[in-house]
């Protein structure tokens, strides 16, 4: 079974490159997908629509922009994968796992035990619950690998 797979998260370590090459060394049928993990870039995106003089509206269209993307991606795969890494609040990737649980998409959590409490709504939505990149490679490689 192919599967398209969304990473959600994160940006500031290899954890999607983790998955990717685990995956890819498993020899899984996987595509996967992410937003602009540039943070310059996707704090750029609507820098085309002109220049701004407040940091709000500078903000507000580059996420617009990059909910174009987002949306489309999350909405065409099969399953997400939504980390939360210990150093930032990924505020947006609270937000995907909510867009995933309100239309149905099964995601899988990624975050250490430090994150349970804080988690436990977004956890209680999701499918599985993983700490490390290679329980999630586990994971797909049973869902596109066993009869």
């Amino acid at each position: 079974m192919k599967l398209k797979v969304y990473l959600s998260g994160e940006i500031h370590s290899d954890w999607r490159a983790q998955i990717i090459e685990g995956c890819q060394k498993e020899g899984l049928d996987i595509s996967f997908s992410s937003a602009v993990t540039n943070h310059d870039a996707s704090d750029a995106a609507g820098d085309g629509l002109g220049e701004e003089q407040n940091a709000f509206w500078r903000d507000h269209k580059s996420a617009k922009v990059n909910a174009i993307r987002i949306k489309h991606l999350i909405e065409n795969c099969d399953l997400a994968v939504i980390r939360f890494g210990e150093k930032y609040k990924q505020w947006n990737a609270a937000f995907d796992a909510g867009f995933c649980a309100a239309l149905g998409k099964p995601y899988i959590t990624l975050h250490d035990e430090s994150l349970v409490h804080a988690l436990k709504e977004v956890d209680g939505a999701a499918q599985a619950w993983a700490q490390t990149p290679a329980q999630v490679v586990d994971i797909l490689k049973y869902l596109t690998t066993q009869a």
